[in-house]
């Protein structure tokens, strides 16, 4: 009974990894620990129960931040809440399940399936954890990896699921070397991967366009349970106001749906006197607003306000139930339960040009969208530069807004463009081409975070080629597992 408990604690260990204790070794250790189960399983039942119950520790400790979305500010009563963070995590869990069953269904050699074949299937069980039903990428072990550890070095050609091919080939190779067999090979493994990782994060591969831009990202600190109601609607804008005039950058960037009220409703003086600071600086302002086109169709958007003409960005990815409700005759219950303002947002178009704002080329993404790498690439190489605007106050004093940070960090590093993270309650941030934080505000504190962000031009690889390399050398992976399995 004890060995079933040691999936489930592998899978909360390898939660450390992540931001914000960003100790990278940890998801390795796990999943060697993993991959040793599943080689040593005696049945396929029991390889994807370990794969389950790896998953339930791993995304229970992970994403626990999904109950408070769902109770503390989705009003959810807590039976209901705890019995779909659980639904929800097993779903999830299902991936690894699927994962070790394939692999235990192999036979050949040991070095084969721990180097090449359970790496190939765990990898590609992340892809497809990233586009099933919209899709939820979330704690693909790769961005544990960023900023410091080698591996990181794979980003800007393999993107995140490169990184987490890198880390489960690691991974296998521990298991070797745990297990006493092929020792020099997993030697070898190790230090081919660690070496090539470094190597890598040497290579330039963009170049600086400009000169650095002076940057001001506004946190405006307004608690979830206050932020639509309207009676706070004017001191919501005057938070704004007040911090925007404080602010000191050519680029002034404020969080998702900012000011609570569509673009319609917000007082023209209001964005005149934004548009009017900006100006006074040779600059811009990019703020979220909600956005009404027509009766029944609204957008969850982003304008630019200032020295450039009023440009605008509609967010694309929308988050189920959260933005918009899907299979609507079939869960339209779930409103009735959930208390979440603005939940059936229209979609944007799938492909947005960067706004031009303050000499440089902005790509916009709003909130949940930073997730999906290959879909930020679409409005590079023009951008020079990333901003994420996002609102995650939903998450409450969870690992999530520090996890959302450690995304942000893989899409400049998978780009080679500075990002910056506008929040309303944190982690707001100005990330480097590197992954690296070069500034941080206080969370949950109403602030406005100064610095400088330099403009790259260039393609990164996964700028120009997105998961295609990587899904093509899965493909090649697991053509060589089965040419070499018996």
């Amino acid at each position: 009974m004890l060995k079933l408990l040691i999936a489930p604690l592998l899978g909360v260990l390898a939660v450390f990894g992540f931001a914000p204790f960003y100790l990278y070794p940890l998801p390795l250790l796990a999943l060697a620990g993993l991959f040793h189960l599943w080689t040593q399983a005696p049945t396929a039942r029991r390889a994807a129960l370990d794969g389950f119950t790896f998953g339930l520790g791993f995304f229970g400790a992970g994403v626990s931040w999904i109950y408070v979305s769902l109770h503390d500010f989705g009003g959810m009563p807590l039976a209901a809440a705890l019995g779909a963070t659980a639904l929800f995590c097993a779903v999830l869990a299902l991936f690894p399940a699927l994962t070790g069953f394939l692999q235990s269904r192999w036979r050949g050699s040991r070095a084969m399936r721990l180097l090449v074949l359970i790496p190939a299937l765990w990898s590609l069980s992340e892809w497809l954890r990233g586009w099933v039903l919209t899709g939820f990428p979330w704690l693909a072990v790769g961005y544990s990896q960023v900023p410091v550890s080698p591996l990181a070095g794979f980003a800007p050609i393999l993107g995140v699921y490169g990184v987490s091919l890198a880390l489960a080939v690691g991974a296998g190779a521990l298991a070797l070397l745990a297990e006493q067999q092929q020792r020099r090979g997993a030697l070898v493994a190790l230090a081919l991967l660690a070496g090539s990782g470094l190597a890598l994060k040497q290579v330039p591969w963009v170049v600086p366009v400009g000169t650095p831009l002076s940057v001001s990202l506004v946190q405006g600190n307004i608690a979830q349970d206050m932020k639509w109601r309207p009676e706070k609607a004017r001191a919501t804008l005057d938070t704004y106001a007040r911090l925007s005039a404080a602010s000191r950058g050519q680029l002034i960037v404020l969080p998702e749906t900012a000011l609570p009220m569509f673009l319609g409703d917000v007082p023209p003086a209001y964005l005149d006197q934004l548009a009017q600071l900006a100006r006074q600086r040779g600059g811009d302002v990019v703020v979220g607003i909600p956005e009404e086109k027509a009766a029944g169709q609204y957008f969850n958007s982003a304008f630019s306000f200032g020295s450039a003409p009023s440009q605008v960005y509609r967010k694309y990815h929308l988050v189920p139930f959260g933005e918009y409700l899907p299979l609507r005759p079939v869960f339209a219950w779930v409103l009735n339960i959930l208390h979440i303002p603005l939940s059936d947002f229209s979609r944007g178009a799938e492909i947005q040009q960067p706004m031009s704002v303050a000499g440089q080329y902005l790509a916009v993404d709003i909130c949940y969208e930073d997730v999906f790498g290959e879909e930020i690439i679409r409005q590079l190489p023009r951008a020079t530069l990333l901003a994420n605007l996002t609102n995650d106050a939903w998450f409450g004093h969870s690992l999530g807004p520090w996890q959302h940070l450690q995304i942000a960090q893989m899409r400049a590093l998978e780009t080679g463009r500075f990002m910056l993270r506008a929040t309303n309650t944190g982690v707001t941030a100005i990330i480097d081409q590197h992954g690296q934080v070069t500034r941080l505000a206080p969370v949950f504190t109403a602030t406005v975070l100064e610095g400088s962000a330099q403009g790259f031009q260039g393609a990164t690889p996964y700028v120009r080629f997105g998961n295609l390399p990587l899904l093509l050398l899965l493909v090649l992976l697991l053509a060589m597992a089965r040419k070499f399995g018996r």
